[in-house]
């Protein structure tokens, strides 16, 4: 890889970095109806279809038991089954399409799917003016983040995705320290994640697909392909597979980098490029790098944000000049350093800020990140990972991916979502899909 060049920041960069919304030029979904959700009082229950009722599933839908469970849905029949016990009022499917049928039932959707069908399942719920809480990540690639986030803020609704850490007050004391200026303004930020799950190829000797199982369901909308277990069961099962996923990055980098995202205003990045062992056609890499350049944001000057996983870390953590944490981000300004994990931080060098007094904190505790969605589902108040600003966020993880499969520098023009000088991204911003499958 290429270090990371240090380039002035035009005018124009400047607006592409800050730019909230692609033109309508990326986007041509069809006009459909959008029905006005079913007014819902502060002291009512929400009617909730919770799409995949398995795996995080199972987590999302006991925090949001508090309110009426009327729709489940999950390709795998066990997990469906289990979930029909604990609400056995509801409504059972195996094709999130055909819940949709019943939209009038519900105010709101949980969506908790394999990554690849994401979108699939959020889509239709946006356009019929409906609520939605979608795990991490939003979506597959750069166009389906873009996609989803500009149909929220047509439909107007209460959106979160399942970014959980950033709930915990230990990210908003960071957030106040960075923005504050405990430490001078930032010039870069390394984050590093030791999970190595990835590389290798797709399983042979196919088995035959259990009868609980509605194989071509679970595939959705990517290739067709035999069945085996893996893709279901232990770890990283279909995680690491590009069809499915994108690995630890689209993963984790959705709470690890929400941080930085966060406290230094992050949106889009100008340049990306991405090193490590050559690109499996098949799998995500168990460890590489990735750089980010962004430009400036308000009064926060050019900075640089640096993604490590795996075997990976920065040069400061090898050189053993910071604590050894397996996972954490690190803010590097000019008065000094925040090192930071989801749930503690510290200043560094820790005998220059032994007398330092923290801000008075001024971003007020969570209710609880799933609380927060049902709050804005039920009064229009705000989430702090609605989709506007989580597909901002997935968009640039996904990005990382995609600098690395061109093994090439991305120089990125986000109003059109191109990649200037890159024609062979264009495969990898986009997704693909198989026939009978799609989003606009």
């Amino acid at each position: 890889m290429r270090t990371l060049r240090s380039q002035a920041i035009s005018r124009r960069q400047f607006i592409y970095n800050t730019a909230v919304f692609g033109g309508s030029a990326i986007l041509s979904t069809s006009a459909l109806a959008r029905p006005k959700s079913r007014r819902v009082s502060p002291n009512e229950k929400l009617n909730l279809a919770i799409i995949g009722v398995g795996g995080r599933g199972v987590a999302d839908t006991r925090e949001v038991q508090s309110e009426n469970i009327v729709a489940l849905c999950d390709v795998n029949e066990k997990n469906l089954d289990a979930a029909a016990a604990k609400f056995p009022q509801a409504k059972k499917f195996v094709d999130f399409r055909k819940l949709y049928d019943h939209s009038n039932d519900f105010d709101a959707v949980v969506v908790a799917t394999t990554e690849h069908t994401h979108a699939f399942a959020v889509l239709p719920a946006l356009k019929l003016g409906k609520h939605v809480y979608c795990e991490k990540p939003l979506a597959h690639s750069v166009w389906e983040a873009r996609l989803l986030a500009t149909e929220a803020a047509k439909a107007k609704v209460a959106t979160q995705m399942g970014t959980q850490m950033h709930a915990q007050d230990n990210f908003r004391r960071v957030v106040e320290l960075v923005q504050s200026g405990a430490i001078g303004p930032v010039s870069e930020v390394h984050v590093w994640v030791s999970r190595a799950w990835g590389d290798g190829v797709h399983p042979e000797n196919p088995e035959p697909v259990p009868p609980w199982l509605h194989w071509d369901l679970w595939l959705g909308p990517a290739p067709v392909r035999p069945y085996h277990h893996t893709y279901i069961e232990g770890q990283p099962r279909w995680y690491k597979y590009w069809d499915f996923g994108g690995g630890t990055l689209t993963d984790l980098g959705s709470h690890w980098n929400d941080m930085p995202f966060w406290a230094l205003k992050l949106r889009h990045p100008l340049v990306i490029e991405a090193r490590g062992e050559p690109p499996n056609l098949e799998t995500a890499p168990a460890s590489f790098r990735v750089a980010y350049q962004y430009g400036a944001r308000g009064d926060m000057p050019p900075v640089r944000l640096f993604w490590y996983q795996g075997e990976e870390k920065p040069l400061l953590y090898k050189q053993k000049k910071i604590p050894q944490k397996d996972n954490g981000v690190l803010f590097i300004g000019t008065k000094g350093m925040i090192l930071a994990d989801y749930m503690n931080h510290k200043l560094l060098p820790e005998k220059a800020f032994a007398d330092f007094e923290p801000p008075k904190p001024w971003i007020p505790a969570s209710i609880g990140h799933w609380k927060e969605w049902i709050q804005a589902c039920k009064t229009g108040a705000p989430t702090t990972c609605n989709f506007d600003y989580s597909g901002a966020l997935t968009e640039a993880n996904q990005l990382g991916i995609v600098a690395y499969r061109t093994a090439q520098t991305i120089e990125w023009d986000p109003v059109h979502l191109k990649a200037r000088n890159c024609p062979a991204a264009e495969q990898y911003i986009h997704g693909h899909y198989r026939k009978g499958w799609k989003l606009a």
